[in-house]
């Protein structure tokens, strides 16, 4: 996969070139209870993760794309993670820094890796974790086909209480 291209965005892999938005995203702390990270990366940790996230999804199981605008400047990042080759499934996660929220960058993102799952990994389903109080996110994967089917309560611990996540999830019927 070389790069997917949408109406406002474009989705490439990661590259090492990446490394210091990749840093400055994943060590931003109001970032932490949705990444579930609780401690910063280190630049080498992140530089060993680049070294391999060209790998196949097949491979490492997980697919980092970079959201990058149409003149190339990074936006963030959209996962597919644990996927399950056996049961065609993965899960998927986006992440847009602050100033390219609520503008459509986050649907295309979405669309375009929904379109690349189903027509070119051949998946049969995919999922989205989502805390119940993160409307922006229980927006934008109703806006692309995902349903709400599961409360997960009181699922994630942080910062000394817990809070309930909704489990979403996209099935392609085309088989």
């Amino acid at each position: 996969m070389v790069e997917l291209q949408g109406n406002l965005i474009n989705l490439r892999i990661i590259k090492l070139e990446d490394l210091a938005f990749l840093y400055s995203l994943e060590n931003n702390e109001s970032l932490w209870e949705l990444s579930q990270t609780q401690k910063p990366f280190s630049k080498e940790v992140l530089s060993s993760y680049l070294e391999t996230a060209h790998k196949d999804i097949k491979e490492i199981k997980q697919l980092r794309l970079m959201i990058t605008s149409k003149t190339n400047q990074p936006m963030g990042f959209i996962d597919l993670f644990d996927y399950d080759a056996h049961n065609k499934r993965a899960g998927v996660s986006i992440v847009l820094i602050d100033k390219h929220r609520q503008k459509g960058y986050g649907k295309d993102a979405l669309s375009l890796l929904v379109n690349h799952s189903f027509n070119v990994l051949c998946l049969h389903q995919l999922y989205g974790n989502i805390l119940e109080d993160n409307s922006a996110s229980i927006n934008l994967f109703k806006s692309v086909g995902f349903e709400k089917v599961g409360l997960k309560k009181e699922w994630r611990f942080y910062k000394e209480r817990y809070k309930n996540e909704y489990l979403f999830q996209l099935i392609n019927n085309v088989l």
